[in-house]
């Protein structure tokens, strides 16, 4: 089992900076893919970011390509998600999750954390 707790989400301005981070519980964290998903409101849930459990590759969605950032620390057993230059449309809720493989798709990660709003002002 893995326990995901999400912080940092928050209200900024339109090209604006968040550090999103999520705890995890458990001992098996380093063998788990780690992704980052996001849900506006009327919106399906949709991949942001995915880095892998054993080389650190990640992937990222075209919207959010060369603005976001994922990254992981293992010791920490935590999951970031730096975001900069933010924009009005990337205001949702944001759901870090824990799977075996780095996925883009939902049904590849097991446990899901709560979710943090993040609210970009224009």
């Amino acid at each position: 089992q893995v326990q995901l707790v999400e912080s940092g989400g928050g209200l900024v301005q339109a090209g604006g900076s968040l550090r999103l981070s999520c705890a995890a519980s458990g001992r098996t964290f380093s063998s788990y893919a780690m992704g980052w998903f996001r849900q506006a409101p009327g919106k399906e849930r949709e991949f942001v970011a995915t880095i892998s459990w054993n080389d650190g590759s990640t992937y990222y969605a075209d919207s959010v390509k060369d603005r976001f950032t994922i990254s992981r620390d293992n010791a920490k057993i935590t999951v970031y998600l730096q975001m900069n230059s933010l924009k009005p449309e990337d205001t949702a809720v944001y759901y870090c999750a824990a799977g075996r493989v780095a996925g883009i798709y939902r049904d590849e990660y097991n446990f899901w954390g709560q979710g943090t709003q993040v609210t970009v002002s224009s």
